[in-house]
């Protein structure tokens, strides 16, 4: 069996207990094995939901804007840090 094959086997499965059971699958609802297959074929649990096209993808946050309010100092409220001179009082 080909990736793509055991790709569309492991989704169709996932999409197969969603329609049975009427809610988003837990891993609980396998047997240790085919659990084991389908992370296998589509990785962690909540994007092998997404790839059966059961769950939202998530929104991935925006890593700039964390990084960027992530240097500024405390007690500042414009985003910039003060150079060693401003922080002195010298001009």
């Amino acid at each position: 069996m080909a990736l793509d094959e055991k790709k569309a086997w492991a989704e169709e499965l996932l999409r197969q207990k969603y329609q049975e059971i009427g809610r988003l699958p837990q891993k609980e609802d396998f047997d240790d094995v085919t659990r084991s297959r389908i992370k296998a074929f589509l990785g962690p649990w909540p994007r092998a939901l997404e790839s059966a096209g059961i769950k939202e993808a998530r929104a991935k946050p925006d890593k700039k804007k964390r990084k960027r309010n992530a240097k500024t100092p405390i007690g500042q409220s414009s985003g910039k840090a003060q150079t060693k001179t401003e922080q002195n009082g010298k001009d």
